[in-house]
């Protein structure tokens, strides 16, 4: 069986290998390079090394390669409504040539999954925004946490602000309010946080610099900035302190708010970055039910 495809705009300058996986699956690198070798994958009619770089039009011919990694991992697109392409239209805080800038709402992933369906890069595929192109998503955010949150519009433009969060030159401010009065009003948390993956336990460092805005013997509001990018870092680091996130189902201590709050009291506030000497800065106001606890628990913050 042969399959022919054409190169979009979207995936120009993109590894071959890197597009085989786009396209169909998990496949095994393993795979990838003994079907090079034999010829089974072609550019134009040429055999091509794993790190060949496609070019828009370019024509990629398949021979006799095994599709059933595809039909096993393929994700069912999320089919939005117009309502809720608007809806999410209207959280656009920054909308140029380039990229988008959204107050992303908590409870909606970034990308579908297994365990989640409605997400932010279908809904904007569908959008008219996006319209000749396709929406890149450059770095993560937690389906439950809000705030400031960039879409790119073409590969270049994903390709560099991936590098800047991946260089940490892109500078993200969180805010959140959390369990019990903590102690120190500014400073730094260095931890080493634990996570697994297929069962391996994996030490990994984690730094972020802190500043308590206000606090009583209830409630801390405090402000966030990491350095480092670790997975849920911000959430565990104050599980570890003993001052978890109100909202927070996976990482509560004693003080857990489960019952009381449903929605995660982490905000991503701001973030700061510059691309050819020109600076960018975006905030993104809170969430009504962020002001309402703040309110509830007698915290002070100024926009």
């Amino acid at each position: 069986m042969t399959r022919s495809f054409i190169v979009e705009s979207t995936c120009n300058n993109m590894r071959i290998d890197r597009w085989l996986r786009n396209k169909l699956g998990k496949v095994p690198q393993s795979l990838i390079e003994k079907s090079l070798r034999l010829g089974k994958i072609k550019i134009n009619k040429k055999k091509i090394k794993s790190s060949f770089k496609i070019k828009t039009n370019d024509k990629i011919e398949l021979f006799n390669f095994d599709f059933k990694e595809k039909i096993k991992h393929e994700k069912k697109q999320f089919n939005p409504s117009n309502e809720v392409i608007k809806s999410n239209e209207n959280l656009i805080i920054d909308n140029n040539e380039d990229f988008i800038v959204i107050n992303k709402s908590a409870g909606i992933s970034v990308q579908g999954g297994t365990k989640s369906k409605k997400n932010l890069i279908d809904i904007f595929a569908k959008s008219e925004i996006f319209r000749g192109t396709k929406p890149f998503s450059v770095h993560r955010l937690d389906k439950d946490t809000s705030g400031v949150f960039i879409i790119a519009k073409n590969r270049e433009t994903a390709q560099l602000l991936t590098s800047l969060f991946r260089l940490r030159k892109v500078h993200k401010t969180y805010l959140a309010i959390c369990n019990g009065e903590i102690d120190k009003d500014s400073g730094e948390w260095n931890d080493n946080l634990i996570r697994y993956d297929n069962g391996k336990k994996i030490i990994e460092k984690a730094k972020t610099i802190f500043k308590v805005i206000d606090k009583n013997t209830n409630a801390s509001l405090v402000e966030m900035k990491p350095i480092t990018g670790r997975k849920h870092q911000l959430r565990k680091q104050l599980f570890n302190l003993g001052h978890s996130i109100f909202g927070d189902k996976k990482y509560n201590s004693s003080f857990s708010s489960k019952g009381i709050n449903k929605d995660l009291m982490l905000h991503s506030y701001q973030i700061k970055f510059m691309i050819n000497e020109k600076k960018y800065t975006y905030k993104a106001l809170l969430p009504d039910y962020f002001n309402k606890l703040l309110r509830t628990k007698r915290l002070n913050f100024s926009n």
